[in-house]
């Protein structure tokens, strides 16, 4: 399968990794048609992993040549690696011509005998799982690449570090990227596809730090299941994982990212295909952290400044669903300490069709940060696309005001368009809304429960509530709001004010139990305002719950 096109097709076929698509857009751009509802499309392309390697299992023992194991593996086949070796590197994925027996087109990597010493499919691994995995490593370049048009390889069980990174060793070599999935390839170049990595730990040097753990610049590429820790770089950005060139789709699923710069971002470079976003992303049950012994001042803080910006950016990207995820630990360093970003980014200047939008952020968690998310509507250094359609719905905000943050909760910046924000929970220190710079178009904002404290929804050179919503904000739909503090006077009509956080009618919010009892006020008929928490608990990883989905059912 040549992949030199924007997108492409692969059947449907059992026991094998089905990207189940259907054809639209043109082979030569990523150019689609406008999506016309205000609601953001979700993504159009699906990743579900059957992953089957029924050749020839190909043991290699420490000391062994593993990239010549590699030249001479065949679709199908599976490379055992002794656990608890170590192989050295740089690796590069060949390419192999595809296989006409779908069911021999995948070469597996694992570690040998993990089939019993790692948790099974479906559960994340930690690093005290790497006592049964091989190691793999380098000095320079990247651990693992991959030559143009590579393809159809599953990594399982495996480390990935930058070479003599243990503490006994001292430190080790500070890396770009571990692993490097396609590189800048040009319209008609072959991508690297059908792309797995599946409950690994890759982490970065402890003392000099890595720039990046994985560069998505593949196309069907899926990250489950792993672990990955101690990206980080003193005076630019770093990321657990980034892409830019790739066109997905994209499946992130079930890891713990740590990263100083950004956690995750998708953009941040210009691609080098005209037209190209990644496009239809799932980022789905993932733990997002930065360690707080990487702030000046707290417990263990060993004294280097590293970078600190989000836990997740989207600068170029459109159909991406962000749904059941950890985010937490975030201050104010080298960025305003906003959480979440949807800020396009023409970032070169050579991109003018970057553009973020059909986000959908729901079910999630935002906790222990600065502030909340910051949506730009278009790029304020080089011209960019409108940023549109974005949903933020049923997420849980607390904590918000921590790390020398005013605790904002949502700021919109210079002309969106769609922007949803309905059925949140949200315990803040600052305001509510933010708008500035050219106006919102086809805004919403229903069914919240937020706390209105000293400003509320504010702009600039305009008085906090309906005067910042008709200057900002004209024809938006403020409406079904819990506003605890705030005064009906200074808002849309059809919204409730109690006075304090304890009149909302919480079941135990000292406790961190954010439910409405069935005694609060503003049960009304229907569904209540704020989170459902049947659906986020749903949502969510049963280790990354909050106290609410522990608790008994509400009579």
């Amino acid at each position: 399968m040549a992949l030199g096109l924007a997108h492409f097709i692969t059947p449907c076929i059992a026991a094998n990794m089905l990207i189940c698509m259907s054809v639209f857009g043109s082979a030569g751009a990523d150019v689609l048609p406008d999506a016309g509802p205000q609601r953001a499309e979700a993504p159009r392309h699906w990743i579900d992993m059957q992953v089957i390697s029924p050749g020839e299992v190909i043991r290699v023992s420490a000391g062994g040549d593993f990239q010549a194991t590699l030249e001479r593996a065949a679709p199908g086949d599976t490379i055992e690696l002794e656990a608890g070796a170590v192989f050295q590197g740089p690796f590069v994925l060949p390419y192999k011509p595809e296989s006409s027996d779908p069911d021999f087109q995948w070469i597996t990597i694992r570690s040998g005998g993990n089939d019993w010493a790692l948790p099974r499919a479906g559960v994340r691994v930690s690093p005290a799982d790497a006592v049964a995995m091989a190691r793999l490593e380098t000095a320079s370049g990247a651990v693992v690449s991959t030559a143009p048009g590579a393809h159809h390889y599953r990594f399982t069980g495996i480390e990935f570090q930058p070479a003599a990174s243990s503490p006994q060793a001292g430190a080790g070599k500070f890396l770009n990227a571990l692993i490097s999935l396609g590189a800048d390839e040009g319209a008609g170049d072959p991508l690297p596809h059908h792309l797995v990595i599946e409950r690994c730990y890759l982490h970065g040097d402890p003392l000099v730090g890595t720039r990046r753990g994985i560069i998505l610049n593949s196309a069907a590429t899926v990250v489950v299941d792993s672990w990955l820790a101690d990206f980080k770089m003193a005076g630019d950005d770093s990321q657990a994982i980034i892409g830019w060139e790739g066109p997905g789709p994209y499946l992130i699923r079930n890891n713990y990212l740590e990263a100083a710069g950004e956690n995750l971002m998708f953009g941040g470079a210009d691609p080098a295909i005209r037209e190209r976003v990644p496009a239809d992303i799932e980022i789905r049950g993932n733990h997002f952290s930065k360690p707080i012994a990487w702030k000046a001042g707290s417990p263990g803080y060993a004294g280097t400044a590293w970078t600190i910006k989000n836990l997740m950016e989207l600068k170029n990207a459109r159909r991406v669903q962000v749904d059941g995820n950890l985010f937490e630990y975030n201050w104010v360093e080298s960025q305003n300490g906003f959480a979440i970003l949807f800020t396009v980014r023409n970032q070169e200047g050579s991109a003018p069709w970057s553009v973020v939008e059909d986000v959908t952020f729901s079910n999630n968690i935002v906790r222990h940060v600065a502030n909340g998310i910051n949506i730009l509507g278009r790029d304020d250094n080089h011209p960019s696309r409108q940023v549109r359609r974005i949903v933020i719905r049923n997420n849980l905000f607390t904590n918000l005001g921590e790390g020398q943050g005013e605790g904002d909760l949502i700021q919109l910046l210079d002309g969106t368009k769609n922007v949803v924000i309905e059925h949140n929970t949200a315990i803040h220190k600052g305001s509510i809304l933010k708008g500035e710079g050219r106006p919102h178009g086809g805004f919403e904002f229903r069914d919240n429960i937020v706390l209105h404290n000293r400003y509320g929804i504010v702009g600039t050179d305009s008085a906090p509530g309906n005067a910042v919503l008709e200057r900002y904000f004209a024809g938006a739909v403020v409406y079904g709001n819990v506003i605890a503090g705030g005064s009906a006077g200074a808002y849309p009509s059809g919204n409730h004010f109690p006075d304090s956080l304890d009149a909302v009618g919480f079941i135990d919010a000292r406790s961190n139990d954010f439910r409405l009892s069935m005694a609060s006020p503003y049960r009304i008929g229907g569904r209540a305002p704020g989170v459902d928490f049947a659906e986020l608990c749903s949502a969510l990883s049963v280790t990354e719950q909050p106290p609410a989905c522990s608790s008994a059912p509400l009579p």
